[in-house]
């Protein structure tokens, strides 16, 4: 599977939150009940609905550096500095865009937890809360990688250009390992909302 779909899926499936919002509610009202607080699920579910705005947001930015990992490895290859460095630039950029709004959909995911909701929907924010965390882990790992090339990649100079080649794989490595690590949590959060949905449908 394409990092491009197990994003556009994520976005998706953070979406399908709502799936959880008819599930065990205790109350439909907003206020304090008799018993305690009321049911929060309308108002986490408006939360995970920003929260996918900047999934959404993340998608695009994710789109414009789709491919720039290959761009950059083959003008290593070719000793092309200039073109490297710019490709490198770019991702540096893109990526610390895109880890703002990162981290305003984990903040939105984390405060939907602290409400009251169902464990079920609980889990499910949980465990999409740490996909992203690890996604955005990975792009640091590429963002560090970017950095690296843009600030040491030499040709002329041998040693300096192997040492870089060999860093960067290491991290871009680190990259791949972890997008599939966020990839399983992200999973998981889905087999969990199909496995509500049937059992609410019983």
């Amino acid at each position: 599977m394409s990092k491009r779909v197990r994003i556009t899926l994520f976005a998706a499936a953070l979406a399908a939150a709502c799936l959880f919002a008819s599930c065990k509610s205790s109350a439909n009202s907003p206020g304090t009940g008799i018993f305690g607080p009321a049911d929060q699920t309308a108002q986490a579910a408006e939360l995970v609905a920003q929260a996918n705005q900047d999934l959404t947001k993340i998608k695009i930015l994710y789109d414009q550096n789709e491919g720039k990992r290959l761009e950059i490895k083959r003008a290593m290859e070719a000793n092309d500095a200039e073109t490297a460095k710019r490709i490198a630039n770019e991702v540096e950029k893109l990526i610390n865009d895109g880890a703002t709004h990162a981290n305003d959909a984990i903040d939105k995911l984390q405060k939907a937890q602290e409400m009251e909701i169902n464990d079920d929907y609980r889990e499910y924010l949980r465990l999409k809360e740490q996909s992203l965390k690890l996604e955005s882990d990975a792009f640091d790992n590429y963002r560090q990688a970017a950095k690296l090339l843009n600030e040491n990649f030499d040709p002329k100079d041998t040693a300096k250009r192997d040492k870089v080649k060999v860093d960067f794989k290491e991290l871009s490595d680190k990259y791949l390992d972890t997008m599939e690590r966020a990839r399983d949590y992200s999973h998981r959060a889905n087999e969990l909302a199909k496995e509500v949905a049937v059992r609410e449908q019983n």
